[in-house]
């Protein structure tokens, strides 16, 4: 991850994520980049709040880019920017904000002296990755060479995951970021059924902090719960997740009770 991020200045920053291919949804290639991108931007202070998979057609990737660009401050595409004929990421994201499209001198420039040094041939296709919308900024790509780019407040990146993170990387210093999200786990010994309603009760008496319950089987015991606590409030998710140890102490010692 980048070192450098732009400062916070304590607003929620959020963000959506649109995946593009059909390749995704025929379930050919597993998706990648979801979980690293989510992880990513939490940790630099911004909320993925929506994540949406659309097939290689220009009126599901407009519509969608459409509504999320009102919703939230960044989106992030991934995918769509090859060479092939399916790759209309670029020329998608021009008829969403309604620029014309063309090939750019800068990634041009770019891609000329990477077939330089590749040994390639500058064609068709090649030329096709130098298509970027009137107006954006070229995001670029260390590892090879296409680059994506910044428009408004759609991000634009690769889909291949290396590619991608080094885009995200390359952007992390422009980004606003806001108040980080802080988090405490608490492995809960017993079955999620056994503390839903007292996690609800917890719930409202600590609103400005999020808590959610992730089953899993353990080997030793069975079914097991682990709790999470999420809140922007180091004090409020101390005082949550304390909330939290007591009330599993309590639900504990009643169901040994209930087994004598």
């Amino acid at each position: 991850m980048a070192d450098k991020v732009a400062e916070s200045d304590g607003r929620i920053v959020t963000a959506a994520l649109l995946v593009i291919g059909d390749e995704i949804l025929s379930g050919r290639t597993k998706d990648k980049n979801i979980g690293y991108i989510a992880e990513y931007l939490t940790d630099i202070g911004i909320d993925l709040k929506e994540v949406r998979v659309v097939p290689d057609e220009e009126p599901e990737i407009v519509t969608a880019l459409n509504a999320l660009r009102i919703r939230y401050t960044y989106v992030f595409t991934t995918g769509g920017i090859g060479p092939t004929h399916d790759d209309i990421t670029a020329d998608c994201v021009a008829k969403a904000f309604d620029v014309p499209i063309d090939y750019d001198p800068r990634a041009v420039d770019i891609m000329t002296e990477r077939v330089k040094q590749t040994g390639g041939v500058m064609n068709e296709a090649r030329m096709r990755m130098t298509r970027i919308p009137a107006g954006a900024e070229l995001v670029l790509n260390k590892v090879s060479a296409a680059p994506g780019f910044w428009i408004g407040n759609v991000i634009v990146m690769a889909g291949v995951p290396h590619i991608m993170q080094t885009m995200l990387e390359f952007v992390t210093p422009k980004l606003k970021t806001g108040a980080r999200m802080l988090s405490e786990s608490v492995r809960a010994d017993c079955r999620e059924g056994d503390i839903g309603t007292e996690l609800g009760e917890i719930a409202k008496q600590h609103p400005d902090v999020v808590i959610g319950s992730y089953p899993f089987v353990d080997e030793k015991i069975g079914g097991n719960t682990h709790v999470v606590v999420r809140s922007r409030d180091a004090q409020k998710l101390s005082a949550a997740k304390a909330a939290v140890e007591a009330m599993l102490q309590r639900v504990k010692a009643e169901l040994t009770a209930g087994k004598a």
